[in-house]
C-alpha cells in the first residue's frame, strides 16, 4: 500500500472514529466489545483500503465489515452459564424491559419489506442523513424519504394492531366463563322444567 493511502486511512480513522464507535455500540451491548469490534473492522478494512475507489462510501463499507464481524462472533460464541445454588437477595435492574422493547421493535420490523427495513435502520438506528442513506442504498433522497414515510406508517399501524389484539386477549378470558356459566344455567333450567 502506498504511503499516501496509509496517511489517508489514518486521517479517515482520526476524523470518523467517534461516529464509527457509536455504530459499533449499536451492534454489541458491551462498550469494550464495541471497541474490539471497531478495531477488528478497522484492521480488516486497512488491508483493503486501496481497493475502495470512492472514499466517501468508506463508512458504509466499514459498517458492513462490522456487521459481518459481529455475525461471525455471534456464531462462534459460547454460552457460558454458571448455575448457582442461591439467588441474589436484591433485585437487579437487568434491562428486561429494554430488551423486551427492543425485541418487539425487531419483531415489528419483520413486517416491513427489506428495502423499507434498510431505510428505517440506517436513518434511525445508524442516524445517517437522508443523503447518506440514499448513497448507501443506491437510491435517490426522495425515494428514501417516501420509503421511510411509508415504513413508519406501517410500523405505527402494526403496533396499534398488536396493542388492540393484546387488549382483546386480556378481555376475552373474562367473557368466556361468564357465557359458559349462562349457557349451563339455561340448560339446567330446561332440564328442570322438563
Amino acid at each position: 500500500m502506498a504511503q499516501s493511502e496509509v496517511l489517508g486511512f489514518e486521517e479517515y480513522v482520526r476524523t470518523r472514529q467517534d461516529a464509527l464507535l457509536r455504530s459499533a455500540r449499536r451492534l454489541v451491548p458491551d462498550p469494550v466489545d464495541a471497541q474490539d469490534l471497531l478495531q477488528t473492522a478497522l484492521v480488516r478494512t486497512f488491508g483493503r483500503w486501496d481497493g475502495i475507489a470512492d472514499k466517501s462510501l468508506a463508512d458504509a463499507y466499514l459498517r458492513r465489515v462490522m456487521i459481518n464481524t459481529r455475525t461471525e462472533w455471534w456464531r462462534a460464541r459460547k454460552l457460558d452459564e454458571v448455575p448457582t445454588e442461591q439467588l441474589p437477595d436484591a433485585s437487579v435492574d437487568d434491562g428486561a424491559e429494554q430488551r423486551a422493547d427492543r425485541a418487539l421493535l425487531i419483531d415489528v420490523l419483520g413486517v416491513l419489506a427489506p428495502k423499507q427495513r434498510s431505510v428505517v435502520v440506517l436513518r434511525h438506528w445508524e442516524q445517517m442523513s437522508t443523503e447518506e442513506t440514499a448513497a448507501a442504498l443506491g437510491m435517490s433522497a426522495g425515494t428514501v424519504k417516501s420509503t421511510l414515510h411509508r415504513a413508519l406508517a406501517r410500523l405505527r399501524q402494526e403496533l396499534e394492531d398488536r396493542a388492540a389484539r393484546s387488549r382483546e386477549a386480556e378481555d376475552t378470558p373474562a367473557r368466556i366463563p361468564a357465557q359458559r356459566n349462562r349457557r349451563h344455567d339455561e340448560r339446567g333450567r330446561e332440564r328442570c322444567a322438563a
